[in-house]
């Protein structure tokens, strides 16, 4: 097995293992929550309260190994664009769990960073990969960045705001397992 290959594979492990842990521990943080709507709650909600500890500490641990996968993913793939969109990524998500929703715009501008680049990486993998998972990375990072204007604007389709949050959030959790999987099978 070649060396870029070794780093793909590491990378895909990193970012995957991150992104499942989140998913399972935002479950368990929704469930110790006390009264917590998925459709009247943020998700950053889960960073206060009985279920801070939960929600924070696996947010920073979903973004270390998102920054910690990203300087595989730049040795393996040997370009700069594509790990600095998935690094940025990280940073937001770390900065998500270190200032939680208490801290008013910080959090914000990180959410923001996580969101954005997370869609971004997503659309730019689609854009540029040639194998079938180009058509799903495109899909799930269109939704994830249409679902952050209509968030941002206040259009929530229903949902209320904590489910169209979900329509930015989930896609690229679910894209972070698709991307990771195509990493290890390399």
């Amino acid at each position: 097995m070649k060396k870029a290959d070794r780093s793909l594979m590491l990378a895909g492990l990193l970012i995957g293992t991150g992104a499942i842990y989140f998913i399972i521990s935002l479950v368990i943080a929704e469930a110790v929550y006390p009264g917590y709507s998925v459709a009247n709650n943020t998700i950053s909600d889960l960073g206060v309260g009985s279920s801070a500890l939960i929600f924070n500490s696996s947010v920073i641990f979903l973004g270390a190994l998102i920054i910690l996968g990203s300087f595989f993913l730049q040795k393996g793939l040997r370009t700069q664009l594509f790990p600095l969109l998935i690094f940025l990524t990280g940073i937001g998500a770390v900065g998500v769990g270190i200032f939680n929703e208490n801290y008013g715009a910080i959090h914000l501008l990180f959410a923001l960073i996580t969101f954005l680049f997370a869609g971004l990486s997503a659309m730019y993998f689609g854009l540029t990969e040639k194998n079938i998972i180009k058509y799903p990375s495109l899909v799930l990072g269109a939704i994830d960045i249409v679902s952050l204007v209509l968030f941002a604007v206040g259009i929530n389709l229903g949902l209320g705001h904590g489910g169209i949050e979900r329509l930015i959030v989930y896609p690229t959790l679910l894209w972070a397992v698709l991307f990771s999987g195509n990493l290890l099978n390399k």
